[in-house]
């Protein structure tokens, strides 16, 4: 949403870094915090990351057209030149005035936003929602993974007058993460995928802990909001118990309405289940694999009702839905089925893709493995379980890539598969490339640190 630099000024308590305040009157035509993707009439925040400080590239970015930059009060008296001095605005911290603008944008914008948790499937799940609302609503959702407290702030700030329902992602690693991100957002609704072992390093106390921290969404909710949430995971179906708002619950069991039934996987082409939703009954196309996504999808159809869509509007939305990038998304190459599912990994997830790939007619049954990161003390025993439930599934050939995988495919041998460990992506795509045949089908996934996604690059340089 544009806003003018006053605006923007008084919503952050900043001040402008000379007196004249020549810029006041002048609008932001959007929001960056990276110099080099800028783009023009942008507001620049020099906000301080993990590698980088943002101060560094203040001047790089009015160069490049930035309107105006926000930089720490401490850190103004670096930049001397009276034409850079004149498009700073000062406040405390940059990376806290932009979540405050962004949190006083969205109170003035002052509709429905969803906010969307999970271990795993928050992406998918986002766009399974977004795909039905579309039908009814003028929709704006997050991008890419951006859910973190850089990322949805800006989010946010691409909030337009018109725009009717906000979906955002909510990730989280550390306890109160979750609840931080809904000061910010201040959702209405909330939607809780699962909750699985991911980040469990960062918790004590496990699984447990992380339900906590995923729970953080629902207790930000007001009491006139609505919870949807995934009764087929043990933690989350707890999660209305306290509620006083509307509780929605999804999946595949009798607790579920959306319920889906008659899971028939289509190979290739995708899934096809019917929904019962009270009394009706409807068949949904889904070109998405696995049931994990028919759930992400029994969320979608679940927000849809919840918002006024009929059963059988909601169900022809989803036949539209594509897998999002890296996750699920189905390759045909040298005759064989490449399910690339790169982006992230965690135990229940790895497992999911696993018996989703175990669908697919198939010559062989291949699994490339990269470590999990992030699994705590329990990493090591985690990965073995993994490995040696894909040997007992009945997989042929285990490889594993780089650090901890080593133990997915020590389980895998244990339990008769094939096994191989490599130390990089790179040299999981030089396998593939020399043993790859027609008829196969392969699993790619890894945490996101692993990059596996280089194993495909290497496998389609080759092609």
């Amino acid at each position: 949403m544009q806003l003018s630099l006053e605006q923007i000024r008084y919503w952050m308590s900043a001040e402008f870094a000379t007196s004249t305040h020549s810029i006041a009157a002048e609008h932001a035509a959007g929001y960056s915090i990276d110099s080099r993707t800028l783009q023009r009439g942008d507001l620049f925040f020099a906000v301080q990351g993990e590698r980088f400080d943002g101060h560094d590239f203040v001047e790089a970015a009015l160069h490049a057209g930035a309107v105006a930059a926000v930089v720490g009060s401490v850190q103004a008296a670096r930049y001397t030149a009276p034409a850079v001095r004149q498009r700073l605005l000062l406040v405390y911290d940059p990376l806290s005035a932009l979540q405050r603008l962004a949190s006083s944008m969205r109170r003035h914008w002052g509709k429905r936003v969803i906010g969307i948790t999970g271990s795993a499937g928050k992406t998918t799940t986002k766009e399974a929602i977004a795909q039905v609302l579309e039908s009814r609503f003028r929709v704006h959702k997050s991008h890419g993974n951006l859910n973190n407290h850089y990322g949805l702030p800006l989010q946010l700030l691409k909030l337009q007058p018109e725009h009717e329902v906000a979906i955002l992602e909510m990730g989280m690693s550390n306890a109160g993460e979750i609840a931080a991100l809904c000061h910010i957002a201040a959702p209405d609704w909330g939607v809780v995928t699962n909750v699985g072992t991911a980040h469990a390093q960062n918790f004590a106390d496990g699984q447990a802990g992380i339900a906590r921290a995923k729970y953080e969404l629902v207790a930000a909710l007001p009491r006139h909001g609505t919870a949807i949430l995934n009764c087929d995971d043990p933690y989350v179906q707890q999660f209305g118990r306290d509620f006083d708002g509307t509780t929605i619950y999804f999946g595949t069991g009798a607790c579920a309405d959306p319920r889906a039934e008659s899971i028939v996987p289509m190979g290739a082409e995708g899934t096809r289940f019917m929904v019962r939703a009270g009394e009706q009954r409807v068949e949904v196309l889904l070109r998405l694999l696995g049931e994990h996504n028919v759930r992400n999808a029994l969320a979608g159809i679940a927000a849809g009702l919840a918002s006024g869509v009929p059963l059988a509007e909601c169900a022809a939305a989803l036949q539209a839905l594509e897998p999002p990038d890296k996750r699920g998304q189905t390759i045909q190459i040298r005759g064989a089925t490449i399910l690339n599912d790169c982006y992230n990994s965690n135990p229940p997830a790895l497992q999911a893709m696993v018996d989703t790939l175990l669908t697919l007619p198939a010559r062989r049954a291949i699994v490339v493995a990269g470590e999990m990161l992030e699994l705590g003390p329990e990493g090591p025993h985690l990965h073995y379980l993994c490995g040696e439930y894909m040997g007992r599934r009945g997989v042929d050939i285990v490889l594993g890539a780089r650090g901890e995988a080593a133990s997915i495919v020590k389980g895998a041998s244990a339990a008769g598969a094939t096994a191989k460990f490599v130390d990089t992506p790179e040299e999981a795509g030089a396998w593939l490339r020399e043993n790859l045949q027609p008829g196969d089908a392969v699993l790619l996934k890894a945490s996101r640190g692993v990059r596996l996604e280089r194993a495909l690059e290497i496998l389609r340089r080759a092609e």
